[in-house]
């Protein structure tokens, strides 16, 4: 039986979180044999009929990417790349599949800087020059060919229809195109693909059609990904890329390749946590800061209470220095992950917290791991009968990427070139400060927050979560595992109720929403600036119980978002 519905939010505990909901009411969503949940309903009902005829999270979790590409041009992506995490039901070994874009091969250190070595911002995020050599299609095939059942074209069989016959547009989807009319429209292809033949954007219940996008799937499905890679739709990319001074060369795609990586893994409080390991920064940090935070009673503290939200956001500014120094992709540079992700680390850098008052930023730099060693974006989580899980997290970096859509073939490319440090010190689009472990070299991957995650307790799948979000992907994905762990909360609690984020520059909270205005008095008494902005993140997440009963969260901060299983 598929259950699925609205989210309904009761309880003192969630009533912070009606302000960000406006008006869409959620349920948590519970069975037994698969549950899927992503950032649109048509990927996660593509995705739940994969489980039902008898494929694993692999597999629909690759058919959910490829219909996101469709259903969410936004984020959902095959001009982009992210990371996937996958852990069998068997307690076998948790595998991360990195399929981070990588700078062309003509990329140099100082391409976003003028002859003065100023910073020329728009470089680097809305010209040619912003995309890298994109890794969707490479990675997702990988993820199938290792652990999947499906082929290929199978699993990009609902992504074609939906793409041919189109889908009828929900209203998120129109405010979108409506909110970046302007950086879209400036490219004659994106405002052909994207909008109507008089320039208007497509209206809510309207079916939206994407014959190039279409064609472009279909000859992945009957080529594999050859031809994005050095086929038709390469040449495709490399026209474009010519027309435009752009920098992607055949030669670039052709040498692609998607890493098998080992995940990162602490603990924390009994549990087994797994996140992505660099060129994301997700993992180091989560598990950093949850060492820093098994040294408090956090429970006891109270939910977004002063000395809760007082002791994370010291934590996480200690985090966010460090990775400021020492992450990137450690193909290129030494990361001192080991260090980063001790215990002993954590404590040295605990001690220095003052439990009444907030430490300036401008006084934090990064600490010194070494001592401690030893010799736009969207998330999907997946779980399927025998217990196997995906949590999936890509991206084109910003709501549509780079804005540019590759003519002929339908998908926008991304702009993550912004994610590498265009001048060390200078901060990037989400006010991350870079350092040289991650300037720009050629087939470097830039350096991300994305953080898919499984938690596992008992040696057992536990919590599959993730979040897209920029700079607060990893803040967003460590509160809903302390939701969990520390405060007890259902999955559906945990994921909507208000969040907060400090990144240790700039040097202020930021909250959501719903965190009383006592608790900002309290903290602005502690020293810190308190900011209210909008709501942050979208995780979809999945708690499995001891009996193997499957506990679905979809994020109310996306209005497509939904919880299935059966």
């Amino acid at each position: 039986m598929l259950i699925a519905g609205t989210i309904l939010l009761c309880g003192s505990a969630l009533a912070g979180a009606q302000a960000i909901l406006e008006g869409e009411r959620f349920h948590p969503v519970t069975a037994s044999q698969g549950m899927v949940v992503t950032s649109h309903t048509l990927a996660t009902e593509v995705a739940l009929e994969v489980l039902k005829q008898g494929g694993n999270a692999v597999d629909a979790a690759v058919t959910a990417g490829f219909a996101l590409a469709v259903t969410q041009p936004r984020s959902g992506n095959i001009g982009g790349g992210g990371f996937m995490l996958y852990a069998p039901g068997d307690s076998g070994e948790v595998e991360a599949i990195d399929y981070r874009e990588k700078a062309p091969v003509a990329a140099t250190e100082t391409m976003f800087q003028d002859e003065d070595g100023n910073v020329v911002q728009n470089r680097s995020r809305f010209t040619h020059k912003a995309a890298g050599v994109p890794g969707t299609v490479a990675g997702l095939a990988l993820a199938l060919d290792r652990h999947g059942t499906l082929t290929l074209k199978q699993a990009l069989a609902p992504a074609i229809r939906l793409a041919r016959d189109g889908f009828i547009v929900p209203a998120r989807f129109t405010e979108g195109l409506e909110q970046a009319r302007e950086r879209l429209a400036r490219w004659p292809a994106t405002l052909n693909t994207f909008y109507k033949k008089d320039g208007t954007a497509w209206q809510p219940g309207e079916r939206f059609v994407q014959p190039d996008l279409a064609n472009t799937l279909e000859r992945i499905a009957n080529h594999g990904i050859d031809d994005f890679y050095e086929g038709e739709t390469a040449k495709l990319i490399v026209a474009e890329m010519q027309r435009h001074d752009g920098l992607i060369t055949l030669e670039d795609l052709r040498n692609y390749k998607p890493a098998v990586r080992q995940p990162i893994h602490g603990t924390y409080r009994g549990h087994d946590i797994y996140s992505m390991s660099p060129p994301s920064s997700g993992g180091t940090h989560i598990v950093q800061i949850l060492n820093i935070l098994e040294g408090y009673p956090i429970a006891a503290m109270g939910h977004n209470s002063a000395a809760g939200i007082h002791h994370l956001a010291e934590a996480m500014k200690l985090a966010y220095a460090d990775r400021a120094k020492f992450l990137g992709d450690t193909d290129f540079v030494e990361v001192p992950l080991a260090g980063l992700t001790s215990k002993a680390y954590a404590e040295e850098l605990r001690n220095g917290i003052d439990p009444k008052r907030t430490r300036p930023s401008v006084e934090i730099s990064a600490g010194d791991p070494t001592a401690f060693e030893s010799p736009e974006t969207t998330h999907f989580s997946i779980v399927d009968r025998w217990g196997n899980a995906v949590s999936n997290t890509y991206t084109i970096n910003f709501s549509y990427g780079s804005g540019i859509t590759v003519a002929g073939a339908g998908f926008l490319l991304n702009n993550e070139m912004d994610d590498f440090s265009a001048k060390p010190g200078v901060p990037n689009a989400y006010g991350l400060i870079g350092g040289e472990a991650n300037r720009i070299a050629p087939e470097k991957r830039m350096l991300s927050s994305m953080s898919p995650t499984i938690v596992r307790r008992e040696g057992r799948n536990y919590l599959v979560a993730g979040s897209p979000g920029g700079s607060r992907i990893i803040t967003t994905t460590l509160q809903v595992l302390l939701n969990v762990i520390d405060h007890g909360m259902n999955i559906q609690s945990a994921v909507s109720v208000p969040r907060i984020h400090h990144q240790w520059l700039p040097d202020e909270i930021r909250i959501e929403q719903g965190i009383s205005p006592d608790t900002v008095e309290l903290l602005e008494g502690m020293g810190h600036k308190v900011v209210q902005k909008s709501a942050m993140g979208a995780i979809q997440s999945i708690l499995i119980e001891h009996d193997g009963t499957l506990n679905g969260g979809a994020d109310p901060r996306r209005s497509t978002s939904s919880a299935m299983g059966y």
